[in-house]
């Protein structure tokens, strides 16, 4: 078995009395190395790749338990911003290590004490990895308020050569026609806070990715949103992230 898998299964195992085992599936980067996504639940993920472990919004509490303890430590730990479905302190300090490399918004950072702020268009290579902050904002009048323009983060990640792009919570907006290439896509679906299914498939032909994961959707029907990209050459993976 190869190390990054077996890291994952002993993550898997151990986390199994909480909220898993996630489902977990391996996407092949150009470089021929294996990106590992594990499906925690609603916004939060984790992923592995060339022996790096990256958390995205690690919750501990949110429809299910989660134990950070059991996971294996960041190297990236990534907060797009300062919501409790999204932040959660206590979940960061057990996702923690004294290596980790932790980036958020402003806000996050000042809550916290700590961390690397990015703001919408900043790039960095963090822990090795290639990092950017991309706009995530609400544009449904009335719910601007959710997620107001220029305080929160969507993130494109390069691992290997392979171009994730994490949307945090946002509806569609014109900043995602300039993502460049995206070869996976996590898009959050579930109005008033961030895309109905008809926002999450224009989004969709916008960015174009190679697989599309639905995600932090609540009681969305995501399989509306692969039927509606039935042919468009954009590969729907409904995982449970509800």
């Amino acid at each position: 078995m190869a190390p990054e898998k077996t890291l994952l299964a002993a993550a898997l195992c151990a986390a199994s009395a909480f909220a898993g085992p996630f489902a977990a599936d391996t996407v092949v980067a150009p470089n021929g190395e294996k990106v590992v996504f594990s499906f925690v639940k609603h916004g939060t993920l984790m992923v592995e790749a060339g022996g790096k472990v990256v958390h995205v919004d690690p919750v501990a509490e949110y429809g299910a338990r989660t134990d950070y303890s059991a996971l294996p430590a960041a190297d990236l730990l990534i907060v797009t911003h300062e919501h409790p479905d999204h932040f959660d302190p206590q979940a960061i300090a057990l996702a923690t290590k004294k290596e980790t490399a932790l980036v958020a918004n402003a806000r996050v950072v000042s809550l916290l004490g700590k961390g690397r702020a990015m703001a919408n268009g900043d790039e960095a290579v963090v822990a090795g990895i290639g990092l950017k902050a991309v706009p995530a904002y609400n544009v449904t009048p009335g719910r601007e308020r959710f997620h107001p323009k220029g305080r929160d983060n969507g993130f494109v990640l390069e691992f290997g050569g392979l171009r994730v792009y994490v949307s945090g919570d946002t509806e569609e907006i014109p900043a995602m026609d300039s993502l460049g290439r995206i070869d996976v896509a996590f898009l959050a679906a579930n109005q008033p806070y961030t895309m109905t299914v008809e926002q999450c498939v224009g989004a969709a032909r916008r960015i174009r990715p190679k697989i599309l994961y639905p995600y932090h959707f609540g009681d969305t029907d995501v399989g509306k949103i692969a039927e509606a990209l039935k042919g468009s050459g954009i590969e729907v993976r409904l995982r449970e992230m509800r």
